[in-house]
């Protein structure tokens, strides 16, 4: 059915992006475009459309930009806010591709801040490694990143909510400087308490920067995808996640090689990589891009979540402690102690975590594509998120075996063995973990409202920090006192992650299903083609309800 060509949606009654501030350029019904030029007149206000629309006033569109560019030749000083606010303005009058201007720029800035939270971690890693601390040591120092990272979640999704996403990241790119200059002054010479405490706050510091950041980046793509377009909902926020994830893991390689070279030279690229995000997040995005209406902003409402919120955020705990328990500290110390039958340096080492993380994040971006379509599991649902959080237990239960069972690891052994086996079934791990992180990251947002994204997402993400937490520092207690060996350590972190991972299963089994039709083996009907719901580009035209199970008569009507 055919759409005209109105603020609304079908009827007029709906504007085509829910959820998005008016005064922006970024969902409202109209956008007037300030040229913000003396005597140059503004380009007309162009009504918001949705996706199909586009194509019909393309051509007016166009000859509107060529006369305001013509107009815009003025001789004068252009800065880069200039620039900005008028390729904002540009994008707003463009209908739905306006919507995901604050999406690109929200990526680069928050994509080059992940780059330096990569690389920060490894550093502090290795340099503590190269003087003498122990795994528990790290997991001290990391823990508390992991903690203030549950407060700031919380915290930051209030505020992104009343203040807007640009304020918290913003202050995330700034709080990052702050920890970044408290490194410079680690010396050697302290003692090793005086340096737990002293690394401990900066990392609480980088805790707090990342998870400010991060709000800006995960709830954008709810603020710039219609109601109901649950399939691109899901592709957004795979893509996002994804990439990030992909430039985390470059990060952790860059940060490996600088420290190699020096330590303080490698903190001084990272503060190269945040002061070149600062003009995309001060002058790129809005001030009420995320808010929501003030009467719903209330603390007492960050515990007052819908049920598969709360739900979901418990699996996520059980989700990256799972990983956690084995990923952060004792892997990178694992492969660096030649009692492991690997003893690699600090370059292979960081590359090793970085391919993981850039495999990580490719999968997740990719997962809608080329793996949930292709087995028809795309918009995934409840039974999806089961059954693919019940096989992470198998890789590492299965190398927990193998260092607890075998003698394929420690001194003595072979190291191709050891390389071989630690590669293939914590790859796999890293495969099947990025699936299941992409459902839960496409879940949240779709359960999440659209003028409460922003705090609860970070509820949710406030519940991915505590499992993080939990597994860095239950990491450091099993991998340093279990057993006589490293190799017991490690493969006590492994068993400790298979039931982990069990447990966030059974946790997904209680989320409230709303799609029509999902059953227990609906997935494994789907990849053998079994009857199964009409597939389609859009959840909505399936019949998947929001998630107050509302279910849509047709996509044309949201």
């Amino acid at each position: 059915m055919g759409r005209g060509i109105g603020s609304g949606g079908l009827d007029g009654s709906q504007p085509p992006f829910s959820g998005q501030p008016a005064t922006h350029g970024v969902g409202g019904p109209e956008r007037s475009a300030s040229s913000g030029v003396p005597g140059v007149p503004a380009v007309p206000a162009v009504p918001a459309f949705a996706d199909d629309d586009v194509d019909a006033v393309d051509a007016v569109d166009a000859v509107d930009a060529v006369d305001a560019s013509k107009k815009l030749s003025v001789k004068q000083s252009r800065g880069f806010g200039y620039y900005a606010s008028f390729l904002r303005d540009g994008f707003a009058s463009r209908g739905e591709s306006g919507a995901l201007f604050p999406f690109v720029i929200i990526s680069i800035t928050y994509l080059l801040f992940t780059i330096t939270d990569g690389a920060v971690r490894m550093i502090v890693l290795l340099h503590a490694y190269n003087n003498g601390f122990s795994a528990m040591d790290v997991a001290v120092m990391f823990s508390f990143y992991e903690l203030a990272g549950v407060v700031t979640n919380l915290a930051a999704g209030l505020l992104g909510a009343r203040w807007g996403i640009k304020t918290t990241l913003i202050s995330g790119l700034t709080v990052q400087l702050v920890a970044f200059g408290m490194l410079f002054g680690w010396q050697e010479s302290w003692t090793k308490v005086e340096s737990i405490v002293y690394v401990t706050v900066s990392q609480t510091l980088s805790g707090v920067a990342k998870d400010l950041t991060k709000l800006g980046g995960k709830t954008v793509t709810k603020l710039v995808t219609p109601e109901g377009r649950n399939s691109r909902l899901f592709k957004l926020v795979s893509l996002i996640t994804g990439f990030k994830n992909s430039l985390k893991g470059a990060g952790y390689f860059m940060g490996a090689a600088l420290v190699s070279v020096n330590y303080y030279l490698s903190l001084g690229v990272l503060c190269g990589f945040i002061v070149a995000a600062y003009p995309f997040a001060i002058f790129g995005l809005s001030n009420e891009l995320g808010r929501a209406r003030k009467e719903n902003v209330k603390f007492s409402q960050l515990f007052k979540n819908k049920y598969n919120i709360n739900v979901l955020s418990l699996s996520r705990v059980f989700l990256f402690g799972s990983r956690d328990l084995w990923f952060e500290v004792p892997l990178p110390f694992f492969l660096r102690d030649p009692a492991s039958g690997i003893g690699w340096s600090r370059t292979l080492t960081g590359a090793f975590l970085a391919i993981f993380i850039i495999v990580y994040g490719q999968v997740q971006s990719w997962t809608p594509q080329l793996v949930l379509r292709p087995l028809r599991q795309s918009p995934p649902d409840k039974y999806a998120a089961f059954w693919w959080c019940g096989s992470l237990s198998v890789p590492t239960a299965i190398l927990g075996g193998l260092l607890l069972g075998t003698g394929v690891f420690g001194v003595g052994s072979s190291s191709a063995g050891a390389i071989t086996s630690l590669t293939v079934l914590l790859y796999t791990f890293c495969v099947l973990f990025a699936v299941n992180s992409a459902i839960h990251s496409y879940l949240i947002v779709r359960y999440a409202e659209g003028d409460k994204v922003a705090m609860q997402v970070g509820v949710y993400y406030a519940s991915n920090a505590l499992g993080r937490m939990m597994g860095t520092l239950l990491s450091g207690v099993l991998y340093t006192y279990v057993g006589g060996t490293i190799v017991d350590g490690f493969g006590a972190c492994l068993f400790a992650s298979t039931a982990v991972s069990l447990i966030s299963m059974t946790v997904d089994w209680f989320l409230r299903e709303d799609q029509r039709g999902a059953t227990l083996w609906g997935p494994f009907n789907r990849c053998l083609c079994l009857p199964v719901l009409p597939e389609c580009d859009d959840a909505g035209e399936a019949g998947v309800a929001d998630a107050d199970g509302n279910t849509p008569k047709n996509s044309d009507t949201v």
